[in-house]
């Protein structure tokens, strides 16, 4: 597969029925690699060995409704508490302008979620916004576990 501009990780691949298969931690099964399913692992591993965020408060492609409309997020992390801390909408290696319609769908997903943070992700690079008292702000980095843990 593309190397990716994100942190190599331990990957456990296999092929089965003709298709490649990627080992999912967080769903604890094999999943088809797709090349968004590629961005997704690395994001997860990035998050887990990088930032120090808890695989037990990561949930992947989880259900929301959305204008009556079954939807999914790519990643969602919660905080301590339980609330949506950090949102990430992972695209395909392939795509290679996240531009307006990628951020227009990812901020309709967190209208939803409510998180305070909405990552948006190619694997080459990501964008990272804050959401505080009805303010946006873009951020240079995604925040740290314990960044998250201080906000609450």
């Amino acid at each position: 597969m593309v190397r990716l501009n994100l942190p190599p990780f331990n990957i456990n691949v296999r092929k089965s029925q003709g298709r490649l298969e990627i080992f999912d931690v967080i769903r604890k099964k094999f999943i088809v690699l797709t090349p968004e399913e590629w961005v997704r692992q690395h994001m997860v591993h990035y998050l887990k060995n990088d930032l120090n965020y808890p695989l037990s408060l990561i949930q992947i492609e989880g259900g929301l409704k959305y204008n009556k409309l079954q939807k999914r997020t790519d990643i969602l992390v919660f905080n301590k508490q339980g609330n949506p801390a950090v949102l990430v909408e992972c695209k395909s290696y392939k795509m290679k302008d996240m531009g307006e319609k990628v951020f227009q769908q990812a901020a309709m997903y967190n209208r939803e979620m409510k998180a305070p943070y909405l990552v948006i992700t190619n694997g080459w690079g990501y964008y990272c916004w804050s959401f505080r008292e009805g303010d946006i702000r873009q951020e240079k980095e995604i925040p740290a576990w314990n960044e998250i843990n201080r906000q609450g």
